[in-house]
């Protein structure tokens, strides 16, 4: 029978149960990957008793076939492309959807982070969690990204996810976090009793600790 979450926070809590070896370490910052990722990263950076971040990845998608990711781009002018993938875009197509995916980043920051500073993940762990692992190839470009902000160690940290995205993101991460790997993943929400969309407000108040 498949194992099935109230919601995103009990989802949260339970997966810092599966963390419990990074609980109260001085060098561990939780990143919820937005939007659906920060509720659940909220409950986990409490559990471990560690600081809460968002962090802002934008897949960067071919044109004509956006579900597949030749890239992201990360806060602070990070881009991380798939060399391979890219070569299949003239110079300016490339520019092009990084141009377009960097404007709605920042849009999005500007909106999350309002007064923050900068994320720096200089010499730190970072937990990055989402809600669910579908394809995988978000996750693995935000492991990427957390790289080079100069994290020491990625963990990627999610509740339930498909097997073949759980295999493919363990040779990108440090260290990957899955308690629940159906063999008949399907989608996210079907683990999830409440799956409502996660609006910026909600981002906001769980940054700013009133969620």
């Amino acid at each position: 029978m498949d194992t099935t979450y109230r919601d995103r926070t009990e989802a949260g809590t339970v997966l810092a149960d599966h963390l419990g070896h990074l609980a109260h370490r001085a060098d561990v910052t939780v990143l919820g990957l937005v939007r659906g990722g920060v509720p659940v990263a909220a409950a986990v950076a409490r559990g471990l008793a560690a600081p809460l971040d968002v962090l802002v990845v934008r897949k960067l998608g071919l044109p004509l076939a956006p579900e597949l990711a030749f890239g992201a781009v990360g806060p602070g002018g990070v881009r991380v492309l798939n060399q391979q993938i890219a070569a299949r875009l003239a110079p300016d197509e490339v520019e092009a959807v990084v141009r377009a995916e960097t404007a709605e980043l920042r849009r999005r920051e500007q909106r999350y982070r309002a007064d923050r500073p900068p994320l720096r993940l200089d010499d730190r762990i970072a937990v990055v969690v989402d809600d669910g692992l579908a394809t995988g190839a978000t996750a693995r470009a935000a492991v990427e990204v957390a790289r080079t902000l100069g994290a020491r160690r990625v963990v990627f940290a999610v509740p339930v996810g498909a097997p073949e995205a759980y295999e493919l993101l363990t040779r990108t991460a440090d260290e990957v976090v899955c308690p629940h790997r159906p063999a008949d993943f399907g989608a996210v929400s079907r683990f999830y009793d409440d799956f409502h969309e996660v609006s910026d407000e909600e981002v906001v108040a769980a940054l700013t600790g009133e969620g």
